[in-house]
Order: C-alpha cells, then structure tokens, then sequence
C-alpha cells in the first residue's frame, strides 16, 4: 500500500542545513498497522509531514520516494496531491487546537471535508455523514457541539473530531500521530477500537505514532523505533518485545514500569538527552548515550542497516552489538 525508501527531511535555517529525518525506508502492507516509536524529537511526526507533503516550504525539504500504487508523492504537483489528502491517506494531528480553524464551526469543518473530496453531496446529506462521524467517535449531543466552536470543547472533544475529520472520508491509509494523549483512558480504548473497525471494514493501512509502548503491543503489527531521525530498529510487534536487539529499544523497554516490580521501585531512565539537529554525526547516533565507550570512527562512520531475521532489521553498531554480547554472557 506504501512504500517509504530513503526518505530525507531537512530545513534550511540562516546560516545552515539541518536534517531531521535520514534516510527513512520501510513498507507499509494493505491492512495492516506499523506502530513508530522514539523519544520526542527522533523525527517521528516530521516523517508523516513528509509522506504527506505538510512541511513548510522553502524551508523544509524532502526528498527520496513514498510510492503509493507505485507513484511517488513527492513528484505530483498540487492538485495531484488534493486528491490524495484526506481521502487516500489521511492524518490525525498531535495538536487538536492548532489543526482546527478557531473561527469556523466544527460542523462546517467537518463538512468542508465531504465537500472537497464529494463535490456532488447535498448540504443535508454533508451534515447527515457530519453527525454520524460524531457519533462514531464518542461525542455526546453531537447536534449541539457541530455548532460549536473549538475553543468551547475540551481538549479531548478537539481531538475526537480531528478523528472525526481524519476518518470521514475512510481512506486507505491513515496516519495517527499521537491520536490519544489527550484522552482518557475509555474514551482511548473506544478510539483504538474505532480504528480497528474501520481498518477491518475498508482494509485499511495505519501508521500509529505514539510514545505509549501498551498501546503499541496492543494494536500495531510491526513496530519501527526511531532515533534521532533514523530507523535503529523495525521488527514485528511480538518479536520486538521478546527480543529487542538495538540499545535504544532495549533502554527503552527497560523504561517501563513492571508488574513484577516491588512498589515504589524507582524506574530506569536513558541518561541525557536527545542530541539537537545541529549536533548530529554521522555515526551512531545512541553512542553517547548507550553507556558504552564508542571511538571516534564509532561515531562518525554511518552503521550499516543488517537483517537479523527474515523480518527483523536494526542499524548496526558493531561496539554496540559486541558490548550487548558481553552483558548478556555476564
């Protein structure tokens, strides 16, 4: 259904380039869900800008292929693109407040989506569908709120009817970035739910980009873990957390809380920081932050990308590797 190969994202600042995604390549297949996982800042919502052409422009710049029925986005023109958008793939954005229009009316909003991609639909079957999306999501008096404006609903009320619009047009593929941080944790549940439906319903692809590893395990196919702009790590959802084999995933696994931990157990961390884009090496990346002394070859040499299963691929580092050898035989 899509395919991302060397995908690069940089902006120009004033006096330098910077790159924030590096030669992103995986595929996406017909039905099914890749969760993308990372630290904030590893470049995960500024891929899904790029897939869809949703970068500020001259500043930022992509380039690479995202084949979609084996054509590549990036070379269509804009009305190309006005076709794609929204109805053949669609995007659930991280900040409901700055996605809606303050001044236009949640029902208008949502209308003007069949509008665009359904020319012919009659106002009253537009407000009809508008409803139902409302519905769908878990909005109470749906009638009420699509005169609403959306500085009158909550955050999570916004952020179910970026669902709403996202969902309206049952696209073939859709991008969620981070679609329930600001939800509750049963309103989260009917959300993922919703998901499912529709994925099941239409064969829908899904591109899940969140931070919440649980939601990740229960909903995702595969998984892709991010790093400073790069893939350190792309396996299925089971086997990535049976058997993760990059430092970044397992410090990050490391990370979460465990049933079998006594209480109060002070959780583990990853020391330091993300590095900033004007920092970046060409190296490994994690080096710095693994624990484990890297040279300056280590740190300036790009690591290879290797499959370690049919399905399983990391970028490796061979001092990475050998010092996980030697902790593991410890």
């Amino acid at each position: 259904m899509l395919q991302v190969k060397n995908l690069s994202t940089t902006f120009a600042l004033e006096n330098e380039t910077v790159c924030a995604v590096d030669k992103l390549s995986f595929d996406l297949p017909q039905g099914k869900t890749l969760g993308i996982v990372g630290e904030s800042g590893s470049g995960k919502s500024v891929s899904a800008l790029s897939i869809l052409r949703l970068l500020p422009r001259p500043m930022g710049q992509s380039t690479g292929e995202v084949l979609v029925d084996g054509k590549n986005i990036l070379d269509m023109n804009p009305e190309e693109m006005l076709k794609i958008r929204g109805n053949k793939i669609s995007m659930i954005f991280q900040e409901p407040m700055t996605a809606l229009n303050p001044v236009h009316s949640v029902g208008k909003q949502l209308m003007e989506t069949f509008f665009l991609h359904f020319p012919e639909i009659t106002k009253a079957d537009a407000w009809n569908r508008s409803l139902e999306m409302l519905t769908k999501v878990g909005i109470p008096a749906p009638d009420k709120r699509m005169h609403e404006y959306p500085h009158q609903l909550s955050g999570g009320m916004r952020q179910r009817v970026m669902i709403a619009i996202a969902l309206s047009c049952e696209p073939d593929i859709l991008i969620a970035d981070e679609p329930t941080t600001a939800l509750d944790v049963t309103v989260q549940a009917q959300i993922i739910q919703l998901m499912k439906d529709l994925q099941k319903k239409n064969n829908m692809s899904i591109i899940f980009i969140t931070h919440d590893l649980g939601v990740v395990a229960e909903s995702c196919d595969e998984v892709l873990v991010m790093y400073a702009g790069r893939m350190v790590e792309q396996a299925p959802v089971i086997e990535l957390f049976e058997k993760p084999s990059h430092p970044y995933t397992k410090a990050l696994m490391a990370s979460l809380p465990q049933l079998s931990q006594q209480r109060k157990t002070q959780l583990q961390t990853i020391s330091g920081l993300v590095p900033s884009l004007k920092e970046l090496k060409d190296g490994c990346r994690f080096g710095p932050r693994s624990g484990f002394p890297h040279d300056e070859e280590s740190l300036t040499k790009r690591p290879e990308i290797q499959q370690i299963t049919e399905s399983h691929r990391i970028e490796w580092c061979p001092i990475c590797q050998k010092a996980l050898q030697e902790t593991s035989l410890c």
